[in-house]
């Protein structure tokens, strides 16, 4: 039996592609083993969000050759659409595939395989067509990797924020039918998996071009038996409306957790940076979540140091999010990208002011996330535990995305338990009674 590894960079999307590639090997014979084992195949699905995505690929890459130094390399995903010729200049890359190959992967690996048995790593290498994929979807989830799911119901973007690559990878906008949205739903409920996450690009523009949208999607899953847990990945707040937020507090299946690019909390930057709302509108959106779920946990995007961002508007971002009441920040320190409209700007950002920026609002999430993880102290709530061990520790999350963290038992994986929520352990999760804990069957 021949041996395939694959390594994972970048979004929630990227894992429930990895994880539909990977069972086009499983059919065909092949066993999945860890990346850090010799394999026969390492595949490595990138992304390029950032320059440092770029330099992790070719990491990457390195390592697989430490394990095994004849094994095919094959890159696939944004990076590899975006930028095919550079990364067939990596040293050890066999095979590099674009949009238009990634689902028919497989056979396209397979074919290289056997007609290259004595290939080169000087001269081996292959670039395949990195063309966008067509307009039409291919769905994916992922199922085995980690105790939640990640179900892909959308792809590619319309939109032309001034910093982003992603709609020159992944194409138009475009979204699987609500029909095969709700057979992979229903597939993964029997499979034994209790959480999902739906995913995509741009997942509040689901349904463009057909007959339901993203509010549909949301009220057919909420009916799907078998699923405790429904969390949404991701959303613009133009797309976030009054009717999902409505819904999803009333929900019996969808979490009180909602994750909202912000970008900027300037209005001239979110003006340069080409996005589709104004910060009073972000504002309106957290105030009506925590309106009806007081308890709601708020994830927050923000970009630092895009051209334009003088010392003023940078304050004007870390005054607004301070002041609002959210639960966490996802920081990104800009980086200059080819074919997009921010390296065309005038006045950069310097580096090390970048990095400065990023440091500031870090510590400021830190700060929001021990606030809002305090005021559920003494609270019982629900966690679903996760397969992560650390130090004889289990880790899981509560439904509005505290993470906890208790003396590992191996019965609790993948299970609901109601627990009491404590104080702090040492990486600043909280811990748990331990005493207190009943596990819940659904």
């Amino acid at each position: 039996m021949k041996r395939v590894a694959f390594y994972t960079l970048g979004c929630k999307l990227n894992f429930s592609e990895t994880s539909a590639i990977g069972r086009q090997f499983d059919a065909n014979g092949y066993e999945r083993v860890g990346f850090e084992s010799a394999a026969d195949i390492y595949l490595i699905n990138t992304c390029s969000v950032t320059d440092n995505a770029d330099k992790k690929c070719r990491k990457v890459v390195r390592q697989a050759l430490k394990s095994n130094p004849e094994a095919f390399v094959v890159v696939v995903g944004c990076y590899a659409q975006l930028k095919p010729q550079e990364i067939a200049e990596i040293p050890g890359v066999d095979l590099v595939l674009g949009a238009a190959e990634k689902f028919s992967l497989f056979d396209v690996v397979d074919d290289f395989v056997k007609t290259n048995p004595a290939h080169s790593k000087k001269s081996g290498r292959v670039v395949a067509s990195a063309i966008q994929e067509a307009n039409t979807f291919v769905s994916a989830y992922s199922h085995g990797e980690r105790t939640r799911s990640f179900l892909k119901i959308q792809d590619g973007c319309d939109y032309k924020c001034s910093f982003c690559t992603i709609p020159l990878a992944r194409g138009a906008s475009r979204s699987d039918s609500l029909e095969n949205v709700l057979v992979n739903a229903r597939k993964l409920a029997a499979e034994g998996v209790k959480e999902i996450v739906l995913t995509g690009v741009n997942l509040g523009d689901y349904g463009k071009g057909q007959d339901n949208k993203f509010v549909d999607v949301v009220k057919a899953l909420d009916d799907i038996e078998g699923i405790d847990r429904i969390r949404i990945s991701s959303i613009e707040p133009n797309l976030l409306t009054d009717e999902i937020i409505s819904f999803v507090a009333k929900s019996k299946r969808f979490m009180p957790h909602f994750h909202i690019p912000l970008q900027s909390g300037s209005n001239d930057m979110l003006s340069i940076m080409r996005r589709r709302y104004r910060r009073e509108l972000y504002a309106e959106r957290v105030e009506s979540i925590k309106r009806l779920m007081p308890h709601a946990c708020i994830g927050v995007d923000v970009i630092v140091g895009h051209p334009g961002e003088s010392e003023n508007r940078f304050k004007e971002t870390f005054d607004f999010i301070h002041g609002l009441d959210v639960s966490y920040l996802h920081v990104f320190t800009y980086s200059e990208r080819p074919n997009t409209h921010a390296i065309e700007l005038p006045d950069p950002v310097p580096v090390p002011v970048r990095n400065q920026r990023n440091e500031m609002l870090r510590i400021l999430s830190e700060k929001k996330k021990q606030a809002f993880y305090r005021q559920f102290e003494g609270q019982t709530r629900l966690v679903l535990w996760e397969e992560e061990v650390s130090k004889g520790r289990i880790y899981g999350f509560t439904d509005n995305y505290v993470k906890v963290s208790a003396p590992y038992d191996p019965l609790w994986v993948n299970e609901l338990t109601a627990v009491e929520i404590l104080g702090p352990d040492n990486e600043g999760n909280r811990e748990v009674a331990w005493q207190e804990a009943q596990t819940i069957h659904a």
